[in-house]
């Protein structure tokens, strides 16, 4: 006996609504294109999910140019620079003089709420706390989705083209048959051990610091709280370290000749966030299109992963869009060869930089004084400051 299920007939499903799948659903409405959006957790566990974020000028633009709520500009830190700072000694990445880019410190959560308010505010027509998702069909001209409303409805939503938006554990890219995908992964043999702390900031800018005992990241949230990481090793138990110890810790790996002092406070999150690196090819399987953690992941420390996904939507946007408007379908044709573009080149600076700052486990002197090199030569070096600040700012391409 089939189940009786509510039909919803849409040009375009979205499963997953993290910032990805929400700027594309933002993106589409705005053009005229009716989408319907599923997620399986709710509202609130999104935006109380604490992530850094670091937006590239691209980034800010789509926010700010395309109807969303304006709090990336009120609120959020534009950074001119950034510095790397090695055994205590640092030197800041000019991104102003060296490429003319900023990038904005504004929290990964905080965009999430914004662009959902945004859809709230348009009717956007977005399901929280779905279960039993499954998406059928691809490679028809009708991919659908079933899914489980959280009043117990069984939903059945049809579409003429299907975006997998639900991150790196989600079910979208799995429907890509194995003979057909291919998983280009690495795992690093660390991770970082981030805290948020009730505190001012230390320095105006990021702060990258590579020591002998590890790397440290030091960076902001607002003018209250603030972010933190060091390196660590992926087992390691959150419950084993105080904040004195976590303090000490942090403090040691910045510890230099210029006697630059962390700004203490109450520790209230701690987390260990693992490293991994990871490209699915193709980003399309009929008439699906994977964007952002769906399709691929970048390590924090190049800044990449909400930046990536925000370029795969504006690339599929426009393909979409002259789609429907035209029957043009040249754009969704290349949109897995010029997304993966730029995701490779973000995928290279990502782990160029992971290796720079970082110490890996059982290294000898004779690469750590090799690094020492290639930290002068990357801050002693126009070309060399000048490759760093336009991959961290992003491509002036802007694809």
């Amino acid at each position: 006996m089939l189940e009786e299920r509510t039909v919803i007939d849409t040009q375009v499903a979205i499963v997953g609504a993290g910032p990805a799948g929400l700027m594309l659903s933002h993106l589409l409405y705005r053009a005229g294109i009716d989408n319907v959006v599923v997620e399986k957790r709710s509202h609130d566990e999104i935006a109380n999910t604490h992530r850094a974020g670091i937006l590239e000028a691209g980034t800010v633009q789509m926010l700010a140019e395309t109807g969303v709520d304006g709090r990336v500009l009120s609120h959020g830190h534009e950074h001119e620079g950034t510095v790397l700072r090695f055994e205590g000694e640092s030197r800041r990445i000019d991104f102003q003089k060296l490429v003319g880019q900023s990038v904005w410190l504004y929290p990964q959560n905080e965009v999430f709420v914004d662009l959902a308010a945004a859809r709230e505010r348009d009717g956007g027509d977005v399901r929280w706390e779905v279960t039993d998702t499954e998406v059928r069909d691809l490679t028809t001209e009708q991919p659908t989705v079933l899914c489980t409303t959280k009043e117990g409805e069984k939903l059945e939503i049809r579409s003429r083209l299907l975006v997998g938006a639900d991150g790196s554990k989600g079910i979208c890219k799995r429907q890509i048959p194995q003979d057909v995908r291919t998983d280009n992964f690495i795992e690093y043999p660390f991770a970082w051990f981030g805290i948020l702390c009730e505190a001012p900031p230390s320095a105006p800018e990021l702060i990258y610091a590579n020591s002998q005992y590890g790397f440290a990241l030091i960076s902001q949230r607002s003018d209250t709280v603030q972010r933190m990481y060091f390196q660590c090793d992926p087992n390691v138990n959150v419950d084993d370290w105080d904040d004195e110890r976590i303090w000490t810790e942090l403090q040691r790996r910045i510890d230099g000749p210029d006697g630059l002092q962390l700004q203490r406070g109450p520790i209230f999150d701690k987390t260990v966030l693992p490293f991994r690196s990871y490209v699915c090819e193709p980003l399309r399987y009929g008439n699906m299109f994977l964007v952002g953690d769906a399709g691929h992941t970048v390590p924090p420390t190049g800044a990449k992963g909400l930046n990536l996904a925000f370029c795969d939507v504006r690339v599929l946007a426009p393909a979409i869009i002259e789609f429907f408007g035209s029957g043009d379908e040249r754009g969704l044709a290349g949109y897995s060869a010029k997304a993966l573009d730029r995701i490779w080149k973000a995928q290279n600076f990502s782990y160029w930089v992971t290796n720079l700052m970082h110490v890996q486990p059982g290294e000898n002197p004779f690469n750590m004084k090799r690094r020492r090199g290639e930290f002068e030569t990357v801050t002693n070096s126009t070309y060399g400051s000048g490759y760093f600040a336009e991959s961290y700012t992003g491509w002036q391409d802007r694809t």
